[in-house]
């Protein structure tokens, strides 16, 4: 399924159904009275949040919803029927705004979460006008309109832990190794093109998600590579899982563990200057790759710059086991508060 994060489209809540003019006509009442009804009240529309959805690409393709216009009144006192609410689902995680004004409307963190536009009221018939000083009102209301506006969706996965780095970091290979999630790998840049999600399962009802997002360059946050695209993902993640390749240190002297770091570290700052705060680990990859001793000397040289470092191989898995556990005692401990509803995805 084709991944979108983010779609513009219009949205109209329902007229309000007319009232109608009437005037009671039955065999043996011959003065009968007004008994126009009132219309019906607009149909709503709105959105609801479900993890049955991980993507906007099911509502992408029309350019207006609208909701249903109110039925005009009917004679005896009826009012008419209410026009249909049309509820649009997306994922759990999408973020509402109007497309005007930027201006942030809903965010549909949790499963079952709506924001909705009401539709319009329907128009009072002539019986509501009658008065002790006026008893055979010729007028009716029409119905009130609709809202229309238009509507930007954004969608942000929610994770507990997102995995950044500089493009062939062994993100994929490291979420494909510790979850079931099945990403493309390919020893080149750019792998990775739309998020993946995996579940972490620990034991012992230990679970927690991670998202793999597209590799980050110097000046993503200007718009440059692919990454600077997914970067709003990192916004809901506890923990961000910073990886750094050890095969790209090795083939590239100018490059050292703490200059890699830096470098994203300043991407993230530079689009959110919270992202840079984000609780983070480092995370140095492809470890298999590396003698003991310049293992070692990028590990101390992460700490001494004030990191909190792991040391991992994804193909053997030296080093997972520390690391994941590490994770979970991050969010379990009481610093952040936990994603909910997404531990079932896999």
């Amino acid at each position: 399924m084709k991944f979108v994060d983010e779609i513009t489209f219009t949205i109209a809540s329902g007229h309000g159904g007319p009232g109608i003019v009437s005037w009671r006509r039955e065999k043996y009442v011959p003065r009968g009275g007004p008994d126009g009804g009132d219309g019906g009240r607009g149909g709503a529309i709105g959105f609801r949040s479900t993890l049955s959805r991980n993507t906007l690409v099911d509502i992408r393709f029309n350019k207006v919803y609208r909701g249903e216009n109110g039925r005009p009144g009917g004679a005896r006192d009826m009012t008419g029927h209410n026009g249909e609410d049309l509820v649009l689902l997306v994922p759990v995680g999408t973020v509402i705004h109007d497309a005007e004004t930027d201006e942030i409307l809903a965010d549909l963190a949790r499963e079952g979460d709506e924001w909705r536009l009401e539709g319009g009221r329907g128009g009072r018939g002539n019986h509501f006008f009658v008065s002790p000083t006026h008893q055979s009102p010729w007028h009716a209301q029409e119905g009130l309109p609709g809202v229309e506006m238009r509507v930007r969706l954004e969608l942000r996965l929610l994770a507990d832990v997102g995995l950044l780095g500089f493009p062939n970091a062994g993100k994929s290979t490291l979420i494909s190794r510790i979850s079931a999630a099945r990403p493309k790998i390919a020893d080149y840049p750019f792998t990775t093109l739309v998020p993946n999600l995996g579940v972490v399962s620990m034991g012992e009802g230990r679970s927690f998600v991670v998202a793999d997002l597209p590799g980050l360059i110097e000046g993503a946050a200007e718009g440059a590579g692919l990454g600077h695209r997914f970067l709003k993902h990192l916004d809901r993640c506890r923990i961000l899982l910073h990886l750094v390749s050890s095969d790209g240190i090795a083939q590239d002297g100018e490059l050292d563990a703490v200059t890699a770091v830096q470098t994203i570290n300043g991407e993230l700052d530079a689009y959110d200057p919270a992202l840079a705060e984000r609780r983070q680990i480092v995370v140095l990859s492809k470890i298999d790759v590396l003698a003991p001793e310049e293992r070692e000397r990028h590990l101390n040289a992460l700490r001494a710059a004030g990191y909190e470092a792991f040391a991992i191989s994804a193909v053997t898995g030296e080093g997972l086991k520390a690391l994941l556990e590490r994770v979970w005692e991050l969010l379990a401990s009481s610093f952040v508060t936990p994603v909910e509803g997404r531990a079932d995805r896999s």
